[in-house]
């Protein structure tokens, strides 16, 4: 069974947001593989704290994450 871990900076994606990744990621295992990989598909999010993420040495909080991705 597959096991998806997406990493995201706390603060930055809302609620609704994960659980359209976790579908979103869910059905595209499935269309790789088939329905039967539905149920085996495992996506877990981990969400890291914010200041313990750098982008290219700077220390990334949710607003500088979302001007770097602009």
């Amino acid at each position: 069974m597959p096991l998806v871990e997406i990493e995201l900076l706390d603060g930055v994606f809302t609620e609704a947001q994960k659980r359209e990744m976790i579908e979103k990621v869910t059905e595209a295992m499935v269309a790789v593989e088939g329905e039967a990989m539905r149920d085996k598909t495992w996506v877990r999010t981990k969400v890291i704290p914010s200041g313990h993420f750098a982008i290219g040495g700077v220390i990334m909080d949710p607003a500088g994450v979302k001007a770097a991705a602009e």
